[in-house]
């Protein structure tokens, strides 16, 4: 994608060829048109729209479908300047890590004894297979939620369709009552699919903490042929 204004054109969206493919009639629909009508009035109304326009696809341009292993559902993104870049919980380098991120990798260490990283960016994630899915892909500054009932979670669901539909056993993770009704068609006959609350500092001590969700998913990847993730960052 290069601009908001050409989000429609899926040849010109910075989308991974084979979810272009895989997507192609779904950018067809006039619900995408809405969509990128309202993101349009939008900016045009002075709004700050996050992540930056380039980023909104970048869990599905960093992780083609050939390469799903695992899918973790978020809600929007960040909605403070410099966090969000289109990969759920995560945040550019040299941001600061919120809370729910903070407490993932505390998660993350007691699980499989992997340390936080300084940083935030879950980017290499991705790039092993890992889709940081967010339901909506937009929010704007200072206004979570903001988009939410656009558009974005038809589109979103086409995007777990398709990974469900795959032949390719994948892992889901889903943290929350959001992620949980939204991956509430997942054929568990042939994925894994992992529940917990959401790691908000809300609501991770019900259950999120504990749940080694990250060695349960690794050791049925290796069972079923795909690999362990490499967790670190």
């Amino acid at each position: 994608m290069e601009t908001i204004d050409r989000m429609s054109k899926p040849r010109q969206v910075k989308i991974h060829p084979e979810w272009r493919q895989a997507l192609a009639t779904e950018f067809e629909q006039p619900y995408m048109s809405q969509l990128r009508d309202f993101l349009l009035e939008r900016k045009r109304a002075g709004a700050r729209i996050y992540p930056p326009g380039e980023l909104i696809f970048n869990a599905l341009d960093s992780t083609p479908p050939s390469r799903v292993r695992v899918v973790v559902l978020g809600q929007d993104p960040y909605h403070g300047p410099g966090q969000a870049h289109g990969l759920c919980f995560s945040v550019r380098p040299g941001v600061p890590k919120p809370p729910s991120l903070v407490n993932i990798f505390k998660e993350l260490q007691e699980d499989l004894s992997i340390n936080a990283p300084e940083h935030g960016c879950l980017q290499r994630w991705a790039e092993q297979g890992v889709l940081l899915l967010n339901a909506v892909l937009t929010v704007e500054q200072g206004r979570a939620g903001a988009h939410q009932g656009k558009g974005w979670e038809r589109f979103t669901d086409a995007v777990i369709d398709h990974v469900n539909g795959s032949a390719l056993p994948v892992v889901f993770m889903l943290w929350g009552s959001l992620a949980q009704r939204k991956g509430a068609a997942i054929d568990n006959a042939r994925h894994l699919v992992l529940k917990a609350p959401h790691p908000s500092p809300l609501s991770a001590h019900r259950g999120f903490f504990g749940c080694r969700h990250f060695s349960r998913a690794n050791q049925w990847l290796e069972q079923q042929g795909r690999g362990a993730v490499d967790w670190r960052l």
